[in-house]
């Protein structure tokens, strides 16, 4: 039987109070989470040479520009008539040691930007804003902790990248490390924002952030170490205060964040949400850290080869093997920063739409990444086969005697002579692991940096001489590319035959002309 209204019982004054304010506060979560989901939308819909172009060129403006404290270092450095190769070769030695901080950093934040990118394809919020909570709290700990391990071991570790390759090298590497060291916190903090701001969807404020800092070090490093005489300590100071201004913007945006906003619960570690994360992560660990071996591998056989060769095993040119290779590797850096820049800048583009079951959008997101990576590294071999006299007069070799150029041009062109294998295989890396396929992406990765980088640079060595290192880098690249080759033509045809859910017909539709289509409907009245 219905009860009338005047039949009702009337409800204690809190009951009636509670209830209202209860359906209010259900109706503005849904709300919000409906903004949430529509503010990303456009991931799915917009073309795909649009979103690369958004994503990637902030993303690789942010990595040049990271890339830049250490390179602009090592140019000051070099054009400092007392600094010179000593110095260029002490920041070759400190320079594995920030990528160790790096490696730590970019797991947490790649690894929360995949996780987001992928949650909110799903339309799970809460989680991408679990992700970021975590990951803050992660980088804070992770970065304390490896500050306190350099400076209690500075000596041991400085000796493991080949520091002591002579007594004037060591001291500067020493004062280097220790200042840089100082500002790791700084550094880690910044770097492991930059990805979650852009899954954000702020890939511009990414870029701001990282130039800001940047800009900083470019003015102050000719100020500490022309004016003020202050060596490697003016050029560490330099690059710290730039990380710190980084930092603090960092602190600023996850403040005010506007998609994925955390709460103070979010901070609270949860074990399965900073497990997901860091294995989303993973893969790009692994590649910084397999890097610092194969540099560490490099430096110290160097190191030994070196003192086997009858110009560099005297006292005043046994620095130069150490410092040239450092110059190669910076520009190598450069072209890297673009690769990187523009694979993990697609990482937000690949999460939603592998989320939202939109395959066929993925493999074309795949093919253009692939394509566009093969052309940086086709302008890059360019220009370090042709052109390589200019790229050193950048890093002081007016400064150096013959032995230094001589060295220098047959080291860029040996060792960066398979830049395109090199390009395509760091994209292919980046995508697998945005797909979520961080098993393949992470042993392919490993491969290429431990078992060939690491291998050869011990291996070739004792055939060829100081020269056996120069090769290990291009024979490393060729055989990584012809394992990559494979899971690419693999991955390709995956995302061919994988039909696309419901939720990508929709998208699909609205991509080609924003009008209701004969599947929308039969969805929506299937829905009904």
């Amino acid at each position: 039987m219905t009860e009338m209204p005047w039949q009702r019982k009337a409800s204690p004054a809190g009951e009636r109070a509670e209830r209202p304010e209860s359906m209010s506060e259900k109706v503005n979560q849904k709300g919000r989470q409906k903004m949430e989901q529509a503010s990303n939308q456009f991931l799915g819909e917009e073309k795909i040479s649009v979103l690369m172009r958004r994503y990637s060129v902030p993303c690789i403006i942010s990595l040049l520009v990271g890339a830049l404290y250490n390179i602009v270092d090592q140019i000051f450095i070099a054009n400092a008539a007392y600094l010179g190769s000593y110095g260029n070769a002490a920041n070759t030695v400190v320079f594995p040691l920030t990528v160790i901080a790096l490696a730590v950093a970019v797991m947490i934040g790649d690894g929360c930007c995949a996780f987001v990118s992928l949650s909110l394809g799903m339309k799970r919020v809460g989680k991408a804003k679990k992700s970021v909570g975590n990951s803050v709290v992660m980088v804070i700990a992770g970065s304390l902790v490896l500050c306190a391990v350099y400076l209690i071991f500075s000596s041991g570790i400085i000796a493991m990248f080949g520091g002591t390759v002579n007594a004037e090298t060591f001291r500067h590497s020493r004062e280097y490390f220790f200042y840089i060291t100082l500002g790791i916190p700084f550094y880690m903090f910044g770097q492991a924002m930059n990805p979650i701001i852009r899954a954000d969807g702020s890939p511009k404020f990414a870029m701001a952030s990282t130039l800001a800092g940047a800009l900083i070090n470019i003015i102050l490093d000719p100020v500490f170490i022309f004016v003020f005489k202050w060596g490697m300590m003016g050029a560490a100071m330099a690059t710290v205060i730039g990380q710190i201004a980084t930092a603090v913007l960092a602190v600023w945006y996850i403040a005010n964040m506007k998609i994925v906003r955390p709460e103070k619960s979010d901070f609270v570690l949860e074990a399965e949400i900073c497990r997901r994360t860091l294995i989303l992560g993973i893969t790009s660990f692994l590649s910084q850290i397999s890097l610092v071996a194969a540099m560490a591998a490099i430096n110290n056989m160097i190191r030994k080869y070196g003192a086997m060769d009858p110009v560099f095993m005297q006292e005043q040119y046994a620095q130069i093997p150490m410092a040239v290779v450092g110059i190669v590797m910076k520009f190598f850096q450069i072209v890297i920063s673009i690769v990187v820049g523009m694979a993990a800048g697609c990482i937000p583009i690949v999460g939603f739409n592998m989320g939202a079951g939109l395959k066929s959008r993925v493999r074309e997101l795949f093919m253009t990444l692939l394509t566009a990576e093969a052309v940086v590294g086709a302008v890059a071999l360019v220009i370090v086969e042709f052109f390589p006299a200019r790229l050193i007069s950048i890093f002081g070799a007016a400064n150096e005697s013959s032995f230094y150029t001589e060295f220098a041009l047959r080291a860029f062109r040996i060792y960066l002579c398979m830049m395109i294998c090199a390009c395509v295989n760091k994209a292919c890396f980046i995508f697998l692991q945005a797909m979520g396929r961080a098993v393949e992406s992470t042993l392919l990765s490993m491969v290429r940096e431990i078992v060939f980088g690491v291998g050869f640079a011990l291996l070739l060595p004792r055939f060829f001489g100081l020269d056996g290192v120069l090769y290990s880098m291009p024979l490393s690249d060729i055989l990584t590319f012809a394992i990559a080759l494979v899971l690419i033509v693999r991955t390709c045809r995956q995302l061919s035959s994988s039909p696309e859910s419901g939720t990508a017909a929709r998208f699909a539709d609205k991509a080609a002309g924003g009008r209701t289509s004969l599947t929308e409907k039969r969805l929506s009245s299937s829905e009904a």
